[in-house]
C-alpha cells in the first residue's frame, strides 16, 4: 500500500476487548478491511485506571479504537474509516457508485451516533448467549430501524453484503449488532441470517 508514490509505515490500531468491545471491534474490521499492515494491541479494561494512563502514554486520548499511522492519531470509528479509505483507495471500503457510498456513509454514521436503546439494552458479549431475553420496547424500535435498514440496502444492491458483493463500512459498523442479535436471540426476518 502506498499514500501518494511513498509507502505506507506499519499501523498500529490500539483497541480494548473485540468480544465486549463495538467500537474496537468495529476499528479491527475496518483496519482488515483497507488491506494496510497493521499490528493491534489490545489494552484490557479501559476504564479501569491501569488503563487510563497506559493509553494516555500511548495516545492521544484514552478513547479506543486509536490508530496510529506514521505518528498521525485516528481515534473515531468513521474519521478510521475515512483515513483508511485516504490511504488505500484500491481497498473499496465504499462502494462505487456515487449514490451508494452516500448511502454508506449515512446509514454508517446513523450507526455511529444512534440506537442508544439498542447500545443500553443488549450489551456487546460475543462470549454470551441469552435465550429468551427480554428487552424493552424502545430497543425493539431500534431493532427494527436496523432490520428496515438492512432490508432497503439488500433489496437495493442484491449482493451479500449491504451493498453488493463486497464488505464496506457499513458492514463494519453493523457488525457488532449482528453479534448482538445472536447473542440476545432476537428474532429477526429469516433473510438475514441465509
Amino acid at each position: 500500500m502506498s499514500e501518494g508514490n511513498r509507502p505506507i509505515a506499519d499501523a498500529v490500531l490500539i483497541i480494548s476487548s473485540r468480544n465486549y468491545s463495538l467500537w474496537s471491534l468495529r476499528g479491527f474490521l475496518l483496519a482488515r478491511l483497507s488491506g494496510i499492515p497493521f499490528i493491534a494491541e489490545t489494552v484490557t479494561a479501559a476504564n479501569a485506571e491501569s488503563a487510563r494512563q497506559e493509553l494516555l502514554m500511548r495516545t492521544s486520548s484514552v478513547l479506543v479504537p486509536h490508530l496510529v499511522v506514521d505518528r498521525l492519531d485516528v481515534w473515531d470509528t468513521l474519521a478510521i474509516a475515512e483515513f483508511l479509505n485516504e490511504l488505500a483507495p484500491e481497498a473499496g471500503m465504499f462502494p462505487a457508485d456515487r449514490a451508494a457510498r452516500v448511502r454508506c456513509r449515512s446509514i454508517s454514521g446513523e450507526m455511529h451516533s444512534g440506537f442508544s436503546a439498542l447500545r443500553s439494552g443488549l450489551q456487546m458479549n460475543l462470549r454470551s448467549r441469552r435465550a429468551g431475553f427480554r428487552f424493552w420496547s424502545a430497543a425493539q424500535a431500534d431493532v427494527t430501524r436496523v432490520c428496515t435498514i438492512w432490508r432497503d440496502c439488500l433489496a437495493q444492491s442484491g449482493g451479500l453484503w449491504l451493498f453488493g458483493e463486497r464488505f464496506t463500512v457499513a458492514d463494519a459498523m453493523y457488525a457488532p449488532v449482528t453479534t448482538r442479535f445472536i447473542s440476545y436471540d432476537v428474532v429477526i426476518d429469516p433473510v438475514y441470517t441465509a
